[in-house]
């Protein structure tokens, strides 16, 4: 199923995503050389706090309104059902989703945390609301021709929305037939995101848009990438973050053989003229059979006005008739691609040879030392579940981003971290669970927190392409593992918590607003509103920190301290105070071990990032 389905809506509007960059600058980190000027915008070529210091990481939907549903491949809704022209809004009942860096090594697969979605009336009235589950974006690229770095990027998010609440649907036939389609009260949604704005003067600072599409989903698929034929283009090397070879980015289709039509989006694959503009015109796209570039779709109408808001990129083939048993067996057993044709001249981008696919469907993880995350790989084949398929795996951190300045600690290291079987037999549904061990990064980068590392499923019959075709770029697996954090009780403000609260002092000058972290008598003064922060399940937007990057002992060592207190009633600042308080709390693990256009593209954004892969990719 999927938002992938002839029962769907599309909506389009704005979002809004204002991480602090202060912390995109690893060497921002080391307390000891920290500088006041790095909570400061950069000026000219004076980097200080990058282009948005002064960020909450708020993210936010701003005006989205649903553009079009549809019953099914020929039943497109119309008035008076009252889902056309819903308002799609995010959260009413807490604090707004934050937007999150898994770590300043590793800026290009950030994640929505805490964000529900409702579809309301034009008046307010509640008809759907439920809660996103987290997911990093995916698929990055070079979309715009122009504006360069951040501002000319799209990228895509995909999940599924659980905890289903449904208000009076009875004015919307539409809804009604989703709610029926949710039988285990879950939704898919995706969204695409360009056109993002970084110029602090104007009033669309850090907004941009995005465009998304819902639809049902189930708990046997995977949340947050759709099980169809996976079109991966080959990179030329040239752009900022991918830019694709053939004109056309990551895309996929499904072929849904009891409506007996193939689902097709483009949604984050078409480029655009300007950020967040109308599309470019490259010549007529079709959907092709890959022997001889036999056309299976009409030319699709990728240049209409208002296309793109309309259909959120989704293409339904044939448009106007039910596929044939001839044409479906052809379509089931062959390769297909995408083709731009201008001027005779034929781009084609391409299924993986034999139309294989593997990838892992949460693809970020955060993890305390000696414990263990699980992580779910699916293989396809033409689309279908590749039953037995031998998946293999190898650590590959050529898309993380390291730091060039003397003393800058790079990603990857120590080796050995993280512990993997080199090969999974998937089963007969195509679906292999996989245990990874983990390790103590022993504090190798010092004055930061923990190690990030990157594994890369593939499949047998491929290997690892150096190039990242035909498995994809994006397609690996990001940790950041903690260091070990040893603590002695009780817990002091000197002996253990100083570094800590002294490092988000640095990082987060919002907070500044509310009190001073790196004061001990601030942070004991309000130590009952932080004792619950912390105490929140990272899933909350109002847990501390907004970063989700405290180990679980040091959350743990935080929330002792918060609790105990000398014989005076005063905070524990120095080793051998005599405690008066209750025992250490219990806190449930957090960790993911438990399951768990300006002319110049502003630095310290995800171009800024991406640049610096380069230094792994080139290194011998």
């Amino acid at each position: 199923m999927s938002y992938l389905n002839g029962l769907r809506l599309h909506f389009a509007g704005r979002f809004q995503a204002a991480p602090s960059t202060v912390n995109n600058d690893i060497m921002h980190f080391n307390n000891a050389t920290f500088q006041p000027n790095y909570q400061e915008p950069q000026k000219g070529k004076n980097a200080n706090g990058w282009w948005n210091p002064g960020g909450g990481a708020e993210w936010r939907l701003l005006g989205c309104t649903v553009q079009k549903a549809w019953l099914g491949p020929d039943s497109p809704v119309s008035a008076p059902d009252a889902v056309l022209g819903c308002v799609v809004a995010d959260n009413d009942r807490r604090a707004p989703a934050k937007i999150v860096d898994l770590d300043p090594l590793q800026q290009l697969v950030s994640e929505i945390w805490g964000l529900e979605v409702r579809l309301c009336t034009p008046e307010g009235k509640l008809l759907l609301r439920g809660q996103y589950e987290v997911a990093g974006f995916m698929d990055i690229w070079d979309r715009a021709q122009s504006g360069g770095g951040d501002v000319g990027a799209g990228s895509m998010y995909q999940s599924v929305l659980t905890d289903l609440e449904w208000g009076d649907i009875g004015s919307s036939p539409f809804l009604q037939a989703l709610r029926e389609a949710a039988s285990d009260n879950l939704l898919s949604i995706k969204f695409n995101v360009d056109g993002y704005n970084m110029d602090f003067k104007s009033p669309e600072f850090t907004r941009g848009r995005v465009v998304g599409s819902i639809g049902p989903a189930t708990k046997n698929e995977p949340q947050h990438f759709t099980l169809g034929r996976q079109f991966i283009p080959q990179d030329t090397g040239k752009g900022n973050f991918f830019q694709p070879a053939a004109g056309l980015g990551f895309c996929v289709a499904r072929v849904n053989e009891t409506d007996r039509r193939i689902y097709l989006d483009l949604g984050n694959a078409i480029q655009t003229t300007v950020p967040g503009g109308p599309s470019s015109a490259q010549g007529d796209l079709q959907l092709v059979l890959a022997n001889g570039n036999k056309p299976i779709s009409a030319p699709i109408p990728y240049l209409k006005p208002g296309w793109y808001e309309q259909t959120a990129g989704v293409v339904v083939i044939p448009a106007d008739r039910p596929l044939s048993d001839d044409e479906l067996s052809v379509i089931k057993g062959n390769l297909l691609g995408m083709q731009f044709l201008n001027n005779g001249v034929s781009q084609v981008t391409l299924e993986s040879p034999g139309g294989v696919f593997v990838r892992a469907d949460r693809f970020v993880f955060r993890a305390d030392a000696d414990s263990a995350v699980t992580a779910h790989l699916w293989a396809t084949k033409y689309g279908a579940p590749y039953p037995n398929a031998t998946i293999v795996l190898e650590e590959d951190p050529s898309q993380l981003q390291a730091q060039t300045a003397p003393g800058n600690p790079q990603p990857a290291l120590p080796t050995g971290v993280i512990g993997f079987p080199s090969e999974l037999t998937a089963d007969g549904h195509g679906r292999a669970e996989l245990r990874i061990e983990i390790g103590d990064p022993e504090q190798y980068r010092g004055f930061i927190d923990g190690q990030v590392y990157a594994l890369r499923p593939s499949l047998a019959e491929i290997g690892f392409p150096k190039t990242g075709f035909p498995l994809g770029t994006w397609n690996f697996i990001s940790f950041l593992v903690w260091d070990k954090f040893p603590y002695p009780q009780p817990v002091t403000w000197l002996g253990s918590l100083q570094p800590i609260f002294q490092q988000y002092a640095n990082l987060y000058p919002i907070m500044s607003r509310f009190l001073n972290l790196a004061d001990p008598a601030d942070v004991w003064a309000n130590r009952e509103l932080l004792y619950m922060a912390f105490s929140l399940p990272m899933s909350n937007p109002n847990t501390m920190p907004v970063t989700r990057d405290l180990s679980t002992p040091k959350r743990q060592a935080i929330l002792s301290w918060l609790s105990h207190s000398d014989a005076n009633g005063q905070p524990l600042m120095h080793l051998g105070t005599a405690a008066n308080a209750p025992a250490q709390p219990s806190l449930t693990a957090v960790s993911d071990a438990v399951t768990v256009p300006p002319p110049q593209p502003e630095r310290g954004g995800k171009a800024a990032a991406a640049s610096r892969r380069l230094i792994l990719q080139q290194a011998p």
